[in-house]
């Protein structure tokens, strides 16, 4: 999903896009309530997450602003410190599509705005990516492939979701370490060490290969195959 945060808390948003990014989003973000209803006016997001207390212009002038003036039906989370029922029932009557309170988890903050972009588009089915045979459930984390389970440990199975959510693209080297590592990579290249232990995972009991490798350039998940791509890491 391509998400728009409009939060002032730097350390706040840096926490948001680094959980984000890692799962295969597009973050944008604006430090107050102008920029963030100038970002929404120009641009497509799927989902907005909007604090209330913001410079500038406060979170409820945004949505007032976006449901009223600018007319956009994006979703709206409103994701503040303000937990009182009152609160709750102002922001949700003003337009905001869901509402959840400081501190919060991640893992619920994403699952709050799938599920809203679902309903947005009229789609009623599980959170659920699939390439192939090969499907991972984004609400119970679970892998199969054919309909067999597939175990696999928390950081191999986030590089399979970039991937999944990327397929057929190509995901380079970089960004699949960063996924992992974030920003200080290890010297050792332990990325192929991570490759090999997910593609003997989803590849090797099985006859089509879905994970290939572009030599020095990254990797796709696809039934296809290219003449420059190996199955080997």
């Amino acid at each position: 999903m391509k998400l728009l945060v409009v939060e002032d808390n730097h350390a706040l948003v840096a926490n948001l896009f680094a959980y984000f990014e890692a799962r295969g989003h597009i973050l944008d973000a604006a430090p107050d309530g102008a920029t963030g209803l100038r970002l929404v006016a120009d641009n497509h997001y799927d989902a907005v997450v909007l604090d209330w207390t913001l410079p500038r212009m406060d979170g409820m002038r945004v949505l007032q602003a976006l449901r009223q003036s600018v007319r956009k039906a994006v979703p709206v989370l409103m994701l503040t410190a303000k937990g009182e029922t009152a609160d709750k029932v102002e922001a949700l009557g003003t337009g905001a599509d869901d509402y959840l309170v400081k501190p919060f988890d991640l893992a619920e903050l994403e699952a709050r705005l799938l599920a809203q972009i679902r309903r947005a588009s009229g789609v009623v089915t599980n959170a659920r990516l699939q390439v192939c045979d090969l499907a991972l459930d984004l609400d119970t984390t679970e892998v199969t492939r054919a309909g067999q389970m597939i175990a696999l440990q928390p950081a191999t199975r986030r590089l399979l979701e970039v991937l999944m959510r990327a397929s057929p693209a190509l995901v380079p080297r970089e960004r699949l370490e960063e996924v992992l590592w974030g920003d200080a990579p290890p010297d050792r290249d332990l990325l192929r060490s991570q490759m090999h232990v997910l593609r003997r995972a989803i590849d090797a009991p099985f006859a089509r290969k879905l994970l290939h490798t572009v030599p020095r350039v990254g990797y796709r998940l696809t039934a296809a195959t290219d003449g420059d791509e190996h199955e080997d890491d």
